[in-house]
């Protein structure tokens, strides 16, 4: 089965959207400690890309019972967002998560390179 099956709401915390979306305080911050920022084209596809999940995406897991997040993703033709790093250098990302906090059942997207690694 595919798609998010139980009632969930974003999380509407500036600073977890913000820090997804191209030329924010936050995306700048992150280039600066981190030395890079995932983002999306914009907020429209940010959007865009949760809905399909919530629709379609597949369960990722968790990765260990102590995890607090559940996780659902997808693949998109088209790139949704890219990885910015510092030197101003762009890699185009394909693949929208969304991660769940299991207690309260909010949510964000994130634009990732793949599926999180289980092990």
């Amino acid at each position: 089965m595919s798609g998010i099956r139980r009632v969930i709401t974003p999380d509407l915390r500036p600073s977890l959207i913000d820090r997804h979306l191209p030329g924010t305080a936050q995306v700048r911050r992150l280039l600066r400690k981190e030395g890079r920022a995932h983002v999306f084209n914009d907020r429209e596809t940010l959007a865009r890309v949760a809905q399909a999940i919530i629709e379609q995406g597949e369960r990722t897991g968790e990765v260990d019972e102590t995890d607090d997040y559940e996780r659902y993703g997808l693949y998109f033709s088209e790139a949704i967002g890219y990885i910015i790093k510092a030197d101003g250098s762009r890699t185009p990302l394909y693949y929208g998560e969304i991660k769940i906090v299991k207690a309260s059942g909010e949510y964000h997207a994130i634009p990732r390179t793949g599926p999180r690694r289980t092990s």
